[in-house]
């Protein structure tokens, strides 16, 4: 009797092979913090990029957003000097920023608005600016102010007054703080509008606009882990 041939083919077959196991991606790796001196150097370049963006806006006649605008509108009105202005708008801020945010940010923000305030003051001894164009004044300082607050916000600090309370939104309600800030801006160029009808109010909602929507596109909640 002949063995059936196929019979043992298909039992002699090869043994199915087990299909892998999907890999689960871990937690991705926490960031490294960023250094002292890290953080020292970055801080002052913010600083300075901030005062020279205020120095621009403030040369073509505008404001801004913030209590940096608050203050260039107190100063448009009355004539006082920036520096003063705003450091006098700003500090009550902080007792905010005490209770929300810590010590550690509390203190490097009031060193940051300081320093900037001084810096504001000191710029037309060493950068006079005889004619601006308004809308460059508009576009490139608030561009100035925004990148400044995005190196200052990771680096744990900012300019005081509105920013806290943006970061706060961003942080305890998940809102983006450029979006916060650009509502509480235009509180401010609206009151300078009121009081400055025309071509200069328009600049000032514009440059605010420009300053908010570049800090909303690089400052996300959970984008930049550095500490």
């Amino acid at each position: 009797m002949r063995p059936n041939l196929r019979s043992e083919t298909r039992s002699s077959g090869p043994a199915s092979v087990a299909a892998p196991a999907p890999v689960v991606p871990g937690p991705a790796p926490a960031a490294p913090p960023h250094g002292h001196i890290e953080n020292v150097v970055s801080t002052c370049v913010g600083i300075t990029i901030a005062a020279l963006g205020v120095h621009l806006m403030q040369a073509a006649g505008l404001v801004t957003g913030g209590t940096a605008g608050a203050a260039l509108l107190v100063s448009h009105i009355a004539g006082w000097a920036f520096g003063p202005v705003f450091l006098g708008i700003t500090l009550p801020f902080m007792v905010l920023a005490i209770s929300r945010k810590g010590w550690p940010f509390t203190i490097r923000t009031i060193v940051c608005v300081v320093a900037m305030s001084a810096l504001v003051q000191a710029l037309p001894h060493v950068l006079t600016i005889e004619r601006i164009d308004p809308l460059f004044g508009a576009i490139v300082g608030n561009t100035l102010a925004s990148v400044a607050l995005v190196v200052l916000f990771r680096h744990g600090a900012s300019l005081g007054g509105f920013n806290v309370l943006a970061l706060i939104a961003q942080e305890r309600l998940g809102w983006r703080a450029g979006y916060v800030q650009l509502v509480l801006d235009g509180l401010v160029v609206g009151i300078f509008a009121l009081l400055n009808p025309g071509w200069l109010a328009v600049l000032s909602l514009l440059g605010a606009a420009v300053m908010n929507i570049l800090l909303a596109f690089n400052h996300r909640p959970g984008r930049y882990l550095g500490a």
